[in-house]
């Protein structure tokens, strides 16, 4: 099964919280070599939770999903791994729709995440199966 990693990534400079988070869906299958479909959240979602603020950032590389923590490149703060784990995709991937499903088994997360696709979007964590 594919792999999963939440980051805490504090000190970006143009992040005015201050500390956002960055979720990794591990996908050796893309154009451009190995790599991690990668969004941006404001908070880490939880189960019967309010939905969190997404952005869908650029591939990021797959060396995070082994890394505990470290600086981040460019001088663009730090990342600390908060939870790792495996991840099935249930919809979305294939066929590129709005809105992505996958069914991730961590530590922190587990459940099916709903994310949204694009610059600004939402996920939400529900209590479904971890099983496609």
């Amino acid at each position: 099964m594919p792999r999963f990693a939440l980051l805490e990534h504090t000190g970006h400079p143009e992040d005015p919280a201050g500390r956002h988070y960055d979720l990794l869906l591990e996908d050796p299958g893309l154009p451009t070599g190995p790599a991690c479909h990668t969004w941006r959240l404001d908070a880490i979602p939880v189960v019967g939770g309010s939905e969190v603020t997404t952005r869908e950032l650029p591939p990021h590389r797959v060396e995070w999903l082994d890394r505990v923590e470290g600086p981040v490149s460019g001088n663009r703060g730090f990342a600390r791994r908060i939870d790792a784990g495996t991840y099935a995709p249930v919809a979305g991937f294939a066929d590129a729709q709005a809105t992505l499903v996958v069914a991730v088994r961590g530590g922190v997360l587990v459940g099916r995440l709903h994310l949204e696709r694009g610059v600004t979007g939402r996920a939400r964590l529900d209590a479904g199966p971890v099983e496609p």
